[in-house]
């Protein structure tokens, strides 16, 4: 598993910023921060992040309504949601919406740590599950053009 992951934060609140970004590159992490949901979305639009934390609540946008952007622009990027204002209705709602994880604050950072570990992991396994299915698709369709040119050449 690469441990050169991106990963992106957003989220309004600058001193939360800093922390996660040094935390997360003081990790191996490469890391990037914004404070509003525009800013990300033009970051991802140029740049492919393996992770996104955001923020439930940001300036411009619901966190929310910045996920299900996120997901239609990047949906193998894994999405975590961090809020200080947990309600059972934004669980729900960032669960139906495509949330990997939903983390809240103040948060204890080896647990946030190991969220992201984790989402990593998942990323790469289901990556690598597809490439092993492509490899498969491969081999199967050259076995299948084989057996056509020779039955082919059998009866022509």
């Amino acid at each position: 598993m690469d441990k050169t992951a991106r990963i992106l934060i957003v989220d309004d609140d600058e001193n939360i910023r800093k922390v996660l970004t040094t935390i997360l590159e003081d990790e191996g992490y490469k890391v990037e921060s914004v404070d509003t949901a525009k800013k990300a979305i033009e970051r991802t639009k140029r740049k492919f992040y393996n992770l996104a934390l955001i923020d439930i609540r940001l300036p411009d946008m619901e966190g929310i309504e910045l996920l299900t952007r996120m997901k239609r622009m990047t949906p193998k990027m894994r999405k975590l949601v961090i809020t200080g204002y947990p309600t059972l209705q934004n669980a729900i709602e960032a669960l139906n919406r495509g949330v990997d994880a939903y983390i809240l604050k103040p948060f204890d950072m080896e647990k946030v740590l190991e969220v992201i570990r984790e989402q990593l992991k998942k990323q790469w396994e289901e990556k690598k599950y597809s490439q092993e299915k492509v490899a498969e698709f491969i081999e199967t369709r050259v076995r299948d053009l084989n057996l056509e040119e020779k039955a082919k050449n059998i009866n022509p």
